[in-house]
């Protein structure tokens, strides 16, 4: 393939990655005013939200496959049908179940893109040194989403109706489309053997139940149903594994983890994610609750960040590595540590200056940790099993986040909590008290219906509290960023001593 097309297939196979990162953050914007005009239950509001997310986690381990059976980029083509199709039919929903429908499709369709975009880089650029570029500009699209979805939502629900921020995604997928059949090249599996539909069924149970019981333990609900569905999905994971090392055509090679580098790369991405999500969850809070800030300025200040993110993930491939690539990973681990660490300095008082630093430091590192680690995860699978691989990468992001908000979000509101009951400045009802200590914003709504004085006395204890909690978050998050950069260290020394040896990269 000439050069000019490899690059104008990566053009095309930034697409949906752009559209799959805004659609991580643009969705916020739209609650106020879809949930004024559809007016759903809580239940109903509460499975708008999560099942995106909860289809995307338990298909992509059977798209990745199904990529490599039948065609990388027939199951890309095919993904982004459906998914522009589902955005046209939630833009213009007209009740909370046909927008629930919507999500749904959304997110089968969504976990065919992912996967298939980095499959599809490894087949369109042979060459290590284009590759490398290649994945590295991959990863600073999906930086680019995460900037641009926060402003644009906002801009959209400001300007037009809801629906808008799904409407968007129609012509972005129709150029997927266009331009995927003209130049985007087939790439499968030779010889894919048989097709296992139990060791399907099990990925996608095992998977949704987890990330069901994960969100359940970090987002308020019963911890018993939380435990009770973490521990149903890690079993059927553990069933699903067992099979896969009695199939001669397994669903996902299980052989993949005896690679030290894949295994490593695919836990640093994890880790990515879960010390990334709580970044996402506290500071809007932050911004807009603590400060006052708009939503469209809060979202302008999460700019840096992204702009950062996207520079790491371009210098990334320039890094020296002529020894290991787990020495740059350490390095982008231990920059990320250092500005997630600045966060255990912001309180109420808005020290904005700390969070440019923070900003850069966090999204600067993640960026060049993320497009060093999915160069490995790619490369050291065979050739054949590229999308397996591929979604094994995808599905420990989604795996992280949901990790993330499960055990930092439910430190964080633990921490909140306790400070609110000990520094407690009124006698609170029942009712308002369960209110007041969920949430923040619950607090605030309390604090309107008291009297000035003990309202204001409560927003300001309540506040405290919040920065509190997220302060401690962030502190933890820079310790697991510091034990991280541990494992690539010690990853970067094996390599070493191999090659002193004169034998292979482990």
């Amino acid at each position: 393939m000439a050069a000019w097309r490899r690059w104008a297939a990566l053009g095309i196979l930034l697409m949906p990655v752009l559209l799959i990162s805004i659609d991580v953050t643009v969705l916020g914007f739209a609650l106020p005013a879809l949930t004024a005009e559809l007016e759903p239950s809580g239940f109903q509001l509460l499975w708008i939200v999560d099942i995106y997310s909860f289809l995307l986690a338990g298909l992509l381990l059977l798209m990745g496959n199904l990529g490599d059976r039948i065609g990388r980029r027939l199951v890309l083509l095919s993904g982004g049908a459906v998914f522009g199709l589902a955005s046209l039919i939630a833009a213009f929903a007209s009740s909370p179940e046909l927008l629930l429908a919507a999500r749904a499709l959304l997110g089968i369709g969504g976990a065919t893109l992912m996967p298939s975009t980095l499959s599809l880089i490894r087949s369109v650029f042979p060459d290590a040194r284009e590759r490398q570029t290649a994945i590295a500009v991959w990863a600073a699209a999906y930086a680019g989403g995460t900037a641009i979805g926060p402003v644009l939502g906002g801009w959209l629900v400001e300007h037009f109706w809801w629906g808008a921020v799904f409407l968007v995604n129609v012509p972005i997928m129709a150029i997927l489309l266009m331009g995927g059949a003209l130049a985007l090249p087939e790439s499968r599996s030779p010889d894919p053997g048989p097709f296992d539909p139990v060791s399907a069924l099990l990925s996608i149970a095992g998977m949704l139940t987890l990330v069901y019981g994960l969100k359940m333990l970090g987002g308020g609900g019963s911890p018993a149903s939380g435990i009770a569905a973490t521990a149903t999905g890690g079993v059927l994971l553990w069933i699903f594994l067992r099979r896969q090392t009695t199939l001669p055509e397994p669903l996902l090679d299980v052989g993949l983890f005896r690679n030290r580098k894949f295994c490593l790369a695919v836990t640093i991405n994890m880790i990515t994610m879960l010390v990334f999500l709580p970044l996402l969850f506290f500071i809007p809070q932050y911004f807009q609750l603590l400060l006052g800030m708009s939503p469209f300025i809060a979202g302008l200040w999460m700019i840096p960040e992204s702009v950062a993110s996207i520079i790491g993930s371009m210098l990334a491939p320039r890094l020296p590595r002529h020894r290991s690539v787990f020495g740059p990973i350490a390095a982008g681990l231990l920059i990320a540590a250092g500005g997630l660490a600045l966060g255990t300095r912001l309180t109420t008082a808005g020290e904005l200056w700390l969070f440019v630093p923070l900003s850069l430091g966090v999204g600067g590192g993640i960026g060049m940790v993320d497009a060093l680690t999915n160069d490995v995860i790619v490369t050291s699978a065979p050739p054949q099993r590229t999308g397996s691989a591929a979604a094994v990468s995808e599905t420990a992001y989604e795996f992280g986040a949901a990790m993330g908000t499960a055990v930092f979000g439910t430190l964080g509101l633990a921490i909140y909590r306790h400070r609110l009951a000990a520094d407690l400045p009124v006698a609170l009802t029942d009712t308002q008290w369960d209110t007041a200590s969920q949430t923040l914003a619950g607090a605030q709504h309390v604090a309107a219906e008291l009297t000035p004085q003990a309202g204001s006395a409560l927003g300001a204890v309540a506040s405290t509290a919040f920065a509190t909690g997220m302060a401690w978050v962030f502190g933890a998050t820079a310790a697991v960023c510091l034990a991280a950069a541990g494992l690539a260290l010690r990853m970067h020394r094996r390599f070493i001593a191999s090659r002193a040896v004169g034998r292979r990269d482990p």
